[in-house]
């Protein structure tokens, strides 16, 4: 791929006025995150409009509740033709194998390409201590990625969204054929925010990160323009 094809950019904001500004501002985006905020804002319409624009579309709405549920879900959501969805690992499998029947049931019925279901495997907010001392769980945090990733690959599901700092173990454990999506990514030269296990974009990809989610440093920039220019020249740099 293309470098700047490996860049999905969060359209983290809360109309559809406001996206289609963005969209507008950086028309050499080709991916574009649909995240909660917005698809509670404006519902399916926004996936409509990125779609007319021959935009690849990351639906990251983070599926996570019973089996049933989750399918009916997934199975509307495929429906629009995206190309990434996400449910929570923590789901179990057997939500994430219904989930995944359910994206191919109604992807055929809508008659476009299947999306790819990835599995959320620890929010990149949440650091070991966080899941040690307020979720409780006692197994370190690079394992816990691991065990997560491993059962959506065992579920049948494309792929996994982990931080780029689990992303080398992933991708030696489960083979280049896993997708791994890797938020988290930030550049020298931007805030991390609330992002606590982050990498630069160079240092995530070399990781083994096949996409890389960059919201901020890019949206948020007095010119975004030349903040996505810039980082697509630093990986251009690097080899990578």
């Amino acid at each position: 791929m293309a470098v700047e094809d490996r860049i999905i950019v969060p359209l983290d904001v809360p109309t559809e006025a406001d996206a289609i500004a963005l969209v507008e501002q950086l028309p050499q985006v080709t991916f574009w995150k649909v995240g909660l905020e917005l698809f509670v804002s404006t519902g399916p319409e926004i996936l409509h409009t990125l779609k007319s624009r021959n935009k690849r579309i990351f639906l990251d709405l983070k599926f996570h509740d019973i089996p049933n549920t989750v399918a009916g879900a997934i199975r509307k959501a495929a429906s629009y033709g995206v190309d990434l969805i996400t449910i929570h690992g923590t789901a179990g499998r057997t939500a994430l194998k219904a989930a995944n029947a359910a994206a191919l049931e109604g992807s055929e019925a809508a008659g476009c390409p299947p999306p790819k279901l990835i599995a959320i495997t620890i929010l990149t907010s949440l650091t070991s201590r966080d899941l040690a001392f307020d979720l409780k769980i006692p197994v370190e945090l690079p394992e816990y990625a691991l065990q997560m990733a491993l059962l959506a690959q065992e579920s049948g599901l494309s792929g996994a969204v982990c931080s780029p700092q689990e992303a080398s173990q992933l991708r030696q454990v489960c083979g280049d054929d896993f997708l791994l999506v890797c938020p988290g990514v930030r550049p020298s030269w931007s805030q991390t925010g609330d992002q606590k296990r982050t990498m630069t974009p160079a240092e995530a990809i070399k990781a083994g990160a096949d996409y890389l989610v960059i919201g901020r440093p890019i949206t948020a920039a007095t010119d975004p323009v030349a903040a996505w220019e810039r980082i697509g020249d630093e990986l251009t740099a690097a080899g990578v």
